[in-house]
């Protein structure tokens, strides 16, 4: 069972760092392929992605002038990894800002089943205080969630308002499917910072479906997966741990939402609130 990992880097390079140094455990050297796509950084993280190209021999790091946005990102990194490392067999790709426990290959080996037998396989993601990310969402969304999510993108003053609403109520408008992070189960949507593509994945796409620059790539993944009639599977004994906005810290919050608001306008395109 061959994998490898690609990540995606901008300005946080400490980051990129800690997610390849609990990759090696105790071990002196990586025994698994690893691609970093930098997307544009700063000259300071680039000489440290340079240091970390140099100490390690299966670490190949490919720098872009230009931010092309998170899946984008690792479209270039899945189409470098295809051709340069065809017997690598199963990708598990998403955000630098992620820690791997020291028997993650383990648990990789005794999902192979389930690997073997979906595209996407989400794993069982945590933060640093072990609050759970997975399984983001387990079937759908409600009516009244959708119609919030259209308020919080109707003007940048309103999302900090939506924002504040939510961090002072969120014990009881918190989304529940996460409370099933010990069950495996078929899902709708699988949390974004980390995914294992399978070889069914290959067999079906060349790429990650990838129409904006950042943000709901949750629901771009589950409507590729479900156009041909597949559904992500999360994985509960494969397990992750999320150093959560490390991967867009250096982003403003202005900018994020702007993001947000441009792939919200294109994941109503095809979810409308009221057919």
């Amino acid at each position: 069972m061959n994998f490898g990992f690609i990540f995606v880097n901008f300005n946080n390079t400490k980051f990129t760092r800690e997610a390849i140094q609990s990759l090696i455990g105790e071990n002196k050297e990586l025994d698994y392929p690893v691609i970093i796509v930098d997307n544009g950084s700063g000259e300071d993280s680039i000489h440290e992605l340079k240091e970390i190209d140099k100490a390690y021999t299966s670490v190949n790091v490919l720098f872009n002038t230009v931010n092309v946005g998170y899946f984008k990102g690792l479209n270039l990194g899945i189409i470098l990894g295809k051709r340069t490392l065809p017997n690598i067999d199963y990708w598990v790709i998403g955000n630098n800002d992620l820690l791997f426990p020291k028997n993650f290959s383990r648990m990789l080996l005794e999902a192979k089943q389930v690997l073997d037998d979906y595209p996407v396989v989400s794993p069982n993601i945590s933060t640093l205080d072990g609050e759970p990310q997975n399984p983001h969402i387990i079937s759908s969304i409600s009516k009244p969630r959708e119609l919030i999510y259209d308020i919080y993108h109707s003007s940048y003053a309103m999302s900090r308002v939506v924002y504040w609403l939510s961090f002072v109520t969120h014990f009881f408008t918190d989304r529940s499917d996460e409370s099933q992070f010990n069950v495996s189960q078929e899902i709708y949507q699988g949390y974004g910072a980390c995914y294992i593509l399978g070889p069914k994945f290959f067999e079906n796409f060349t790429e990650l479906w990838a129409p904006s620059f950042l943000m709901y790539e949750e629901f771009f993944l589950a409507k590729q997966l479900d156009d041909i009639g597949f559904k992500t599977y999360y994985e509960s004994k494969i397990k992750v741990t999320h150093q959560c906005k490390g991967a867009t810290a250096a982003m403003p919050s202005k900018f994020m939402w702007e993001c947000s608001r441009n792939s919200h306008g294109i994941y109503r395109h095809y979810v409308k609130l009221w057919s």
